[in-house]
């Protein structure tokens, strides 16, 4: 295989209740209440902390999942913990492997945020990451304001001062502030009050919590629109996408490092993790059957609802499922995933019924089914070929899709050089060979 990428690829373990195909928690295998269950949890980040990848991952939704609660009931995902405090849990029960929770810049506030994953970085010794999302569900803003979901360029404006202002907070007081010398507590040349006067928030002062281990948290978004590729250029350390086709991630690879410098960053202070759900087993036929199984578990009904969801359309159903996707009026959701979806069903000619039930199965990420040296082989191209840095690894179902991929499929990457046998360090960033970030303020 021909490209520049060189080093090794980072891996991440996305956790979400039962798993990310829709239909995982019908699996006979499954847990019945694995999204409030955690010893379940636990197991999960010792096994990837095992199989030593870098982080473990867990997105979040401050609404139920669907309004229709005939269809919300058949969604195991419907019921999950909090992010921040099922992390909490995670890091005392682990020491090395990161841990990165969603969490909307819409519906918090940077001082209580900040003090948040200060805390978790504290807690677990350096080793919290944030994943910054601006929010798209008429749901969740149906919780917090009466005014409806706001437009994405307001949303992304808001995103980008909290950002900073984020920052400025977990800078302001320096690792080696604390001393009892000469009866002083803290250094006060070492105290950095912030003052933050902008259109969205005022903030003045000092967070209570010094900086970790790893200096910040490690910030970490998925935006695809161009408000979403501008403010990770500027901010994020990793970013997890979606992109179906090589072609596609190449660009977007391309496109949002060549960003990068305007904001005087380097192109690796940003580490690229596209979501890929693997479906393995020792021959192809085992594996593709494993995922006809599981595709055999979708309600229609369900399926479409999941889609429509993503597509901000409410009325899908009522289009005839067995004709194609209906033209797709411009929204204030999900931009970039509405596109994908509407690329994929014209370039694969899918009808409602079809988009739906490959949708199901990862949301719009890549979904590869095969054996070992088939999988290790898709991975590995793209990775040479510059259009990842390494892979958000989306089970299909938990616990087993995960220990299908830790026991077939890593041996054979660490085989190829392409992933470690030890930690570098201790610390998130260090083991994903990011430096310590200079101070905001």
């Amino acid at each position: 295989m021909t490209g520049t990428n060189s080093g090794q690829m980072k891996l991440g373990a996305f956790l979400m209740a039962g798993g990310h195909h829709i239909a995982a928690w019908r699996h006979p295998d499954a847990i019945a209440n694995e999204g409030v269950n955690i010893d379940h949890f636990i197991e999960l980040a010792r096994m990837a902390e095992a199989a030593k990848f870098d982080m473990v991952f867990v997105e979040d939704a401050a609404a139920i999942r669907e309004r229709d609660p005939n269809l919300a009931s058949q969604a195991a995902r419907s019921t999950m913990f909090e992010p921040l405090s099922l992390l909490a849990a995670l890091a005392v029960n682990t020491s090395h492997i990161g841990l990165v929770a969603t969490a909307s810049t819409t519906y918090n506030e940077p001082y209580g945020l900040a003090r948040a994953f200060a805390s978790l970085d504290q807690l677990s010794g350096g080793r919290s990451g944030w994943n910054l999302v601006t929010s798209a569900s008429e749901l969740e803003a149906e919780n917090f304001v009466s005014s409806g979901l706001r437009p994405h360029a307001q949303r992304y404006e808001r995103a980008e001062e909290f950002a900073g202002a984020a920052a400025a907070l977990w800078d302001g007081v320096d690792s080696d502030a604390h001393t009892v010398s000469d009866g002083v507590y803290a250094d006060p040349a070492k105290l950095h009050p912030v003052d933050h006067h902008g259109k969205h928030f005022t903030l003045t002062g000092i967070l209570d919590s010094q900086r970790s281990p790893q200096g910040r948290p490690v910030m970490v978004q998925a935006g695809a629109s161009e408000a979403g590729k501008n403010l990770a250029a500027r901010t994020a350390d990793v970013v997890f996408t979606a992109a179906q086709t090589i072609e596609e991630a190449q660009a977007y690879y391309a496109d949002l490092k060549s960003r990068m410098p305007a904001f005087g960053r380097k192109p690796d202070d940003l580490k690229i993790l596209p979501g890929v759900s693997p479906i393995v087993a020792n021959s192809e036929s085992e594996a593709r059957a494993k995922y006809e199984a599981l595709q055999d578990l979708i309600p229609d009904e369900v399926g479409v609802a999941l889609l429509a969801s993503y597509l901000s359309i409410k009325d899908l159903s009522q289009c005839p499922l067995d004709g194609p996707l209906p033209e797709m009026p411009a929204t204030d959701g999900i931009q970039s995933r509405q596109q994908l979806i509407v690329d994929q069903a014209r370039r694969e000619n899918l009808n409602i019924r079809q988009s739906a039930r490959k949708f199901a199965g990862a949301r719009g990420h890549w979904q590869l089914i095969g054996t070992p040296m088939q999988i290790a082989d898709r991975l590995e191209e793209r990775f040479r070929a510059k259009a990842a840095d390494g892979f958000n690894i989306m089970g299909a179902y938990f616990p087993g899709a995960l220990k299908d991929f830790i026991d077939l499929v890593l041996p054979e990457l660490r085989r190829r050089g392409l992933f470690r046998t030890e930690y570098e360090g201790k610390t998130l960033r260090e083991n994903l060979g990011l430096s310590i970030p200079e101070r905001a303020v």
